[in-house]
């Protein structure tokens, strides 16, 4: 498994970012509820974040699949490492702008809608940089 990743580094970035993708589907799909807690948003956003959740869910998911299942790894599967990296660049962007410029409807001042994003964009990056001579077979 460690030479599909182009060794333990980028096998432990891999997995420190999906895991951290899992993490955050979790909680806005089944955890919504003290997510919203967290950061002070009405519950009528629920199904909203569900829905943002389960586009998370399906990133783990694949992840998953690349990791365990996949016969060839990370070979070939330079679309779906692109469109993550380009979900998590946007998802810092947005939340840049809805946090600390707009700030419309922000009831808690906490950077972690920011800082997470950008660290899940630095990783992605990370994993596309190091992987490029596998996954663009």
């Amino acid at each position: 498994m460690i030479d599909k990743f182009n060794g333990i580094f980028y096998l432990i970035i891999f997995l420190i970012h999906f895991i951290g993708v899992g993490a955050y589907a979790y909680q806005m799909i089944i955890g919504n509820q003290k997510f919203r807690e967290k950061f002070e948003i009405d519950k009528s956003a629920a199904t909203i974040m569900r829905m943002t959740g389960a586009l998370f869910l399906g990133s783990f998911l694949m992840a998953i699949y690349i990791m365990f299942v996949r016969p060839n790894g990370v070979e070939g599967t330079w679309a779906f490492f692109n469109l993550v990296f380009v979900q998590n660049l946007c998802i810092f962007l947005v939340n840049t702008y809805s946090i600390k410029v707009d700030k419309t409807g922000v009831m808690n001042d906490s950077n972690e809608g920011v800082i997470a994003p950008l660290v899940f964009t630095i990783l992605s990056a990370t994993l596309i940089y190091g992987l490029s001579d596998k996954i663009y077979i």
